[in-house]
């Protein structure tokens, strides 16, 4: 509001007569009525409070009435699962789609390999080796029993490997995870990878420790990630110092191998494995 000028003050002469003040209107009675402007600005207030009461409660809703088995990354004490990071997808480079959008019939991974890898959940000392950068062919082929790692980095030499993001941790109870992405020149390469080296009924190479793995049949996680396959696998009791649990996930040009391992006789847990599978595979697709 713009400030008003002042009106100039009246000069009155010393021997003018002042003339008799004129006789003011009675003031109007009080009304009990607030101005309009004032229930203007109560109207807006009090439907701004009733829209964010409304889209509250709908949100709470949407959350509370999903089953706990929805919401992966949800840490519950109950059934084991990790506290897991809240988990966004990378940005993509100007005009590229994501790997399974249908612009993109390659199925192509155009986001930064590293930022698709899984983060560690709270409480996990990660491994320095794995740290969520590149990593090399012959770290990745440590992971299997030694007589076969020639045999694997070959595969990888000859079969369009374009480079390996890995990241490990260890949680306090002891369970150690490694999440390895390998991504391919396509996804042919990537599947030829799979049907070379591992998915034929079991789950090939074998990995360091875990010479017998069955197919685990407690998983269900597939079909929660349209256009990716899951491959998982536990270590056969009785099983050595510790028990291996292993995935393959293929999505598109990627593959990923995910092995988590904890000493003791009673085994790696199977919720939170399950857990970070989903997880990891939410990411690539």
């Amino acid at each position: 509001m713009s400030e008003q000028t002042a009106a100039p003050a009246a000069v009155i002469e010393p021997d003018a007569a002042v003339p008799s003040l004129p006789q003011l209107p009675p003031a109007p009675p009080a009304s009990s009525r607030p101005p309009r402007r004032i229930l203007r600005a109560v109207s807006r207030w009090t439907v701004a409070v009733l829209v964010l009461c409304g889209v509250g409660a709908g949100t709470a809703y949407e959350i509370t009435a999903m089953e706990r088995t929805d919401v992966p990354g949800l840490a519950t004490e109950s059934d084991g699962r990790w506290d897991y990071p809240r988990l966004s997808l990378p940005a993509l480079p100007a005009g590229r789609p994501r790997p399974f959008n249908e612009d993109n019939t390659a199925e192509i991974h155009y986001a930064d390999l590293r930022a698709l890898l899984l983060p560690a959940p709270a409480g996990a000392t990660v491994d320095k080796k794995l740290a969520g950068g590149w990593v090399s062919t012959r770290q990745f082929v440590s992971e299997y029993e030694e007589e076969n790692r020639s045999d694997i980095a070959a595969t990888l030499r000859d079969g369009g490997l374009r480079h390996i993001a890995a990241r490990g941790w260890t949680m306090p109870d002891g369970t150690s995870s490694r999440v390895y992405l390998l991504r391919f020149n396509s996804t042919g390469f990537a599947q030829a990878f799979l049907d070379d080296r591992y998915i034929g009924g079991s789950a090939g190479d074998p990995l360091a420790g875990a010479a017998d793995a069955d197919l685990d049949e407690s998983w269900s996680g597939d079909g929660k990630v349209a256009g990716t396959t899951a491959h998982v696998f536990a270590e056969a009791k009785p099983f050595g110092a510790a028990q291996v649990r292993q995935s393959y996930l293929a999505a598109g040009d990627t593959v990923a191998l995910i092995v988590q391992s904890r000493k003791g006789s009673g085994g790696t847990p199977r919720v939170p494995f399950h857990q970070t599978v989903i997880l990891q595979n939410q990411l690539l697709g």
